[in-house]
Order: C-alpha cells, then sequence, then structure tokens
C-alpha cells in the first residue's frame, strides 16, 4: 500500500513539475520558430485557396442529400489522399433530405408587385393552388400575441430588423410555430441581415408536434418595410403565396476525416474543422466550405514542413450541420470513446483572425494563453480568448471534452452573404483566408505538441 502511494505520489508530482515548465518563456523558446516556419509557408502557398475555390465552383451549393454534396465529398476524399494524409476515410451519416421546388409570392392588393420569398429549410409546402390571404405584420412575439385575434386566416408577416443573429433568427426558427398558434394559415420573416439589397436569405426552421404546420419563408427587409408600411397607413395587403417544398426519406452522407499521426501520443485526438454541407444557395464558400479545406490545408503544410505534434490532428468535414446538425451527432456516437484532448471548429466566416476562442478548465486555459504572442505574428489584433464552441462539436463538448473555435472580425459583412446566393468564392479574401488557416494552423500544432497532461483537466461525461 505504501509503495503504491508512493509511485501515484512520484506521478502527480511529475505531472504538476511538467506542467509548471509550461509558462509563456517555454511556449515562445519552443514554438515561436516553428510558428514562423508555418506562417511563412502559409502566406506564400495559394494550393489550399484554389482547392476552395475549385469546391465552390464546380460542385456548387451542397444541401444534404444533394448530388452536389456526395460529388464534393468524393473529391476531397481522393485529393486528401493524393496530399497523404493519413487515415483518410468518411463516416456514414444518415441526413434529411429536403428539396426547394416551386416558390412564387405576390401582392395582389393594393397592387399587384413579385415579391421574392425563399422557403425555410424543412418547411411545408403550401396547399395546391397555394394560399391566398390578408397580410398581418407583427414586429415580434408579443406584437403577434397582441393581435392574436387579427391573425386567424391570415399570413404572418414578421418585420423585425436585425440587431444580432440571436436576436433576429428566432423569428425564422419557431416562427411558423407561434404564427401557427395564432391561427395564422402561413408565415413570413424579414430576412437575418443587416443590409437591405432585396436579398432573399433562408435557413433551418422547426415545427412542433402539438400545433399545426403551416408553411414558413422568407422574404426581402424591402419588403417586409413595404409592407409595414401600408398597413400603418391602414390598409391591409393581400397576398398569394406557393411553396412546393418537400422533405424526402432520409439519406446517406459522410463526415469526411484525414489525419496527421501523433509521433508520440498518437492516440490522443485534436479534431478540428468545418461543416461540408450547406444550403441550396450561392456556394457556401464563407458558410462553411473555407473552414473544411483549410482544416485540410493546415494540415498538408504541416506535412510538407515535415512537422508532426506530440498527438494526431484530425482534419473534420461534418455533415448536415444546416439542416439537422447530424454530422456532429453521428462523430460524437461513433468518436466520443476516442480520446480526445480537443475538438475545435471554425464557422464564423472567412475573415481576419480575431480569436482562437477554447472552453477548458481555467488552469489551462491559463496555459493556453501563453501562446497569444505567438499567434500574433500573425495578425497583431489576434488574441487567445474563451467562450470557444459551436454546433458540430456541441455533442462532443457534452462529453466533457474540451472545445474550441476560430473567431473572425467580419466588420458587419458576415450575415450580408449568410445563407443567400451571395455567399460566394470571390467574397474571400487571400489574404485572410491563409491568416485563418495559419491560426487554425499554429495554435493547433501546438496544442496538440505541448507537453501537458491534457486529460488531468478534462472529465469526461
Amino acid at each position: 500500500m505504501k509503495k503504491s502511494f508512493i509511485l501515484i505520489m512520484m506521478l502527480v508530482l511529475s505531472v504538476m513539475y511538467l506542467n509548471a515548465q509550461v509558462n509563456q518563456e517555454f511556449i515562445i523558446n519552443k514554438y515561436k520558430p516553428i510558428a514562423e516556419k508555418i506562417i511563412s509557408k502559409v502566406m506564400s502557398d495559394s494550393s489550399s485557396y484554389k482547392n476552395l475555390g475549385y469546391v465552390c465552383d464546380v460542385f456548387g451549393h451542397r444541401l444534404s442529400g444533394s448530388e452536389n454534396l456526395e460529388n464534393a465529398i468524393r473529391w476531397i476524399v481522393k485529393e486528401m489522399k493524393n496530399d497523404g494524409l493519413d487515415n483518410v476515410r468518411t463516416d456514414s451519416v444518415m441526413v434529411p433530405h429536403w428539396v426547394r421546388g416551386k416558390e412564387e409570392c405576390i401582392m395582389t392588393s393594393p397592387w399587384k408587385h413579385k415579391i421574392p420569398v425563399l422557403a425555410f429549410g424543412g418547411s411545408i409546402s403550401t396547399p395546391k393552388g397555394g394560399i391566398k390571404a390578408k397580410v398581418l405584420v407583427v414586429n415580434g412575439f408579443d406584437d403577434l400575441a397582441a393581435k392574436k385575434d387579427l391573425a386567424k386566416g391570415r399570413i404572418v408577416v414578421y418585420n423585425v430588423p436585425f440587431k444580432n443573429y440571436g436576436q433576429a433568427v428566432q423569428f425564422r426558427f419557431v416562427g411558423a410555430i407561434n404564427a401557427a398558434q395564432a391561427g395564422a394559415i402561413a408565415s413570413l420573416t424579414r430576412s437575418v441581415t443587416p443590409q437591405n439589397l432585396v436579398s432573399v436569405h433562408t435557413g433551418m426552421m422547426v415545427y412542433a408536434d402539438t400545433v399545426e404546420k403551416i408553411p414558413h419563408g422568407a422574404i426581402s427587409i424591402e419588403d417586409a418595410e413595404l409592407l409595414q408600411r401600408l398597413q400603418d397607413r391602414g390598409i391591409s395587403p393581400e397576398m398569394s403565396l406557393t411553396l412546393e417544398s418537400e422533405s424526402l426519406p432520409d439519406v446517406l452522407s459522410y463526415n469526411v476525416l484525414g489525419e496527421l499521426r501523433g509521433n508520440e501520443k498518437a492516440e490522443e485526438i485534436i479534431a478540428f474543422g468545418g461543416h461540408i454541407d450547406g444550403w441550396d444557395l450561392g456556394t457556401g464558400a464563407h458558410d462553411d466550405a473555407s473552414a473544411c479545406i483549410a482544416s485540410w490545408g493546415a494540415i498538408k503544410i504541416l506535412k510538407d514542413l515535415g512537422l508532426a505534434p506530440k498527438r494526431t490532428l484530425r482534419s473534420v468535414m461534418w455533415a448536415n450541420e444546416e439542416n439537422g446538425a447530424r454530422g456532429g451527432k453521428a462523430y460524437a456516437a461513433q468518436h466520443g470513446d476516442e480520446p480526445h484532448a480537443l475538438v475545435f471548429e471554425w464557422d464564423s466566416g472567412c475573415f481576419a483572425p480575431s480569436a482562437v476562442r477554447f472552453t477548458c478548465d481555467s488552469s489551462l486555459f491559463q496555459i493556453l494563453k501563453q501562446m497569444e504572442p505567438i499567434l500574433k505574428l500573425i495578425n497583431k489584433d489576434l488574441v487567445v480568448d474563451n467562450r470557444g464552441g459551436g454546433v458540430d462539436i456541441g455533442p462532443m463538448m457534452r462529453l466533457g471534452y474540451p472545445g474550441g473555435s476560430l473567431s473572425t472580425n467580419d466588420q458587419g459583412k458576415y450575415f450580408v452573404y449568410h445563407h443567400s446566393d451571395s455567399d460566394t468564392f470571390e467574397k474571400i479574401v487571400f489574404e485572410e483566408y491563409n491568416q485563418c488557416l495559419a491560426a487554425m494552423a499554429v495554435s493547433l500544432y501546438i496544442y496538440a505538441d505541448l507537453p501537458i497532461d491534457y486529460f488531468k483537466y478534462i472529465k469526461k461525461n
């Protein structure tokens, strides 16, 4: 017993000693020269940027269940193998198969006006022949409740200005439920965007089993405001609406994985990437092909430089984030028992990187914070901060693993492109893309190589 106690104490003391040596001086002395090599290589390399352009332009939008997505996945797997990534493979994921059909919205009174419209992902179709009804414009759920007696038999239009994504997206996400509860026969939402360019933005919505399902879609800021002004003048606009969307049986898709195997603790994994699916608009360059291709590119850069950290770096391209998040759930079900030192995603748009974020034990975070001076070699405004996370890594974080994410400074641009036809490759700035790639490559290389017992800090659920 005494001998066992002594061995345990020696192990504890050795871990404490090891972690005590991981201070800022140690990190800068060991990793700054390596980081400079990585940054120099990344900023002069265009291969990942070209791969991003190829995926966007050649395969197009990549909605779950689409042939476009599966064609893109097959090409990515082939090219990752050609680049020499370790253990390239796909994991099966059953995903929703929702398809958009004919969409038409016309204000028929007080004058005839064609209104661009998009069904939200998951919306049911209108009855055959469409819907013809008066419009009720509301400025939120409280306003809808106050006007409940007027909503019955009408098309409810949510005209709520964009303040931030969390504030505005609720009307897209659960707007149909609230409108149906008030007796509406359909609902439309002012697009979740801060900029009025007659642009229409889609996204995911949900129904409640206890509430009648009604068609639900988006219109532009301009048209929501027009309907509002008419109503404010005492005029009840009338509208005809046709949405022919359909939910088909689930289909098979895949998460894509490729690795750089660790040279000392290969069984410990740092999984990082983004979601390979997108909406059936634009080509998903910002959301989220940029992150997927950058995670692949980061591993290729490290391999080209002959750099392998202690732990395994795993590029993951998750399926079906946009309308079901099944890729992240499947990854946790299939890999949750593997020892993950970190799960990390980038899903904030491709702009200049502003923060590498970690959600982890506070003592561990204080160690990670010490890499900040090195990251400033990429961008002087780049910091290490807390509150990392995301939809795809959420299931793994709920198992107790640390989570991380890359934040970017979009200067108000991201939600101009988000979930719309404007999210295309030419919006990606080469230098900003490579800065994001470098931020991931450097920070995750350091994380994967630090002489730390990460599992001292991890309490797996």
